[in-house]
């Protein structure tokens, strides 16, 4: 019996080292530019600037810190994989999967990220300005106090997103679908949310001055505290929203 064991133990062993081997291997081929995909590899701090990597596979890969500037990430699967403080400004993310994602503090000014899947993904304070956002998935996703300035979200769906202290300055939200989502103390200042779902969306302390909410729906919306100062509220849907404090559009304080 005791021989047996040893016998086992060595074979896993061995298996180990040669499963190793093979993905050291892989990593050296996908960073040579031999193969497109590299599913689990390290890639820390990888220079990969302006790469083609459409339909590339790096679910689970160690991007940390990677530069992806201005590659071609149409389609590709980031599936749970790890980026945090990636550089991926200026990528073409179309059709890109990042569910669940780690993706704290990753740069992503002006990307397209249209129709992406960034499902339960952490982007907590990554820098999204001007990022192009439109259909993308953000439902259970983490952006706390990431900066959305001037990104374009029109047609999104963030169902209980986490968008705490987020700055959405000047952004488009034109009929996302945010019921359920955290905005609490969130930067809304001048934002488009026309026809915009927030039902039951967390909204206390968030500054909305100026921000167009035609015919959104704000049922059961808690608007405590929240700035609505020249904010635009024809045909909005209040129902059974908290209004508590806050700063209407005429100026008025809501009882």
């Amino acid at each position: 019996m005791h021989r047996r064991c040893k016998i086992l133990i060595s074979f896993t062993l061995f298996l180990v080292l040669a499963g190793t081997a093979s993905l050291a291997q892989d990593t050296n081929d996908f960073l040579a530019g031999n193969t497109k995909s590299c599913p689990n590899c390290s890639l820390e701090h990888a220079a990969l600037k302006r790469r083609d990597l459409s339909d590339a596979d790096l679910s689970g890969a160690d991007l940390t810190g990677a530069v992806l500037h201005r590659a071609r990430l149409a389609r590709a699967k980031f599936t749970g994989a790890m980026m945090t403080d990636a550089n991926l400004n200026k990528t073409d993310l179309k059709n890109a999967s990042l569910a669940r994602a780690k993706l704290a503090r990753a740069m992503f000014y002006e990307a397209d990220l249209s129709a992406a899947d960034l499902s339960g993904a952490d982007l907590g304070e990554a820098k999204l300005q001007k990022a192009r956002l439109i259909r993308a998935k953000f439902d259970g996703a983490s952006l706390k106090e990431a900066i959305l300035t001037g990104a374009r979200l029109d047609d999104a769906s963030l169902r209980g997103a986490n968008l705490g202290a987020a700055n959405l300055v000047e952004a488009t939200l034109r009929r996302a679908d945010l019921e359920g989502a955290d905005l609490n103390n969130a930067g809304l200042v001048d934002a488009a949310l026309r026809e915009a779902n927030l039902k039951n969306a967390n909204l206390s302390e968030a500054d909305l001055f100026g921000a167009d909410l035609t015919g959104a729906n704000l049922a059961g919306a808690n608007l405590s505290d929240a700035r609505l100062s020249r904010a635009i509220l024809t045909g909005a849907n209040l129902e059974g929203a908290n209004l508590k404090g806050a700063l209407m559009p005429d100026g008025s304080v809501h009882e």
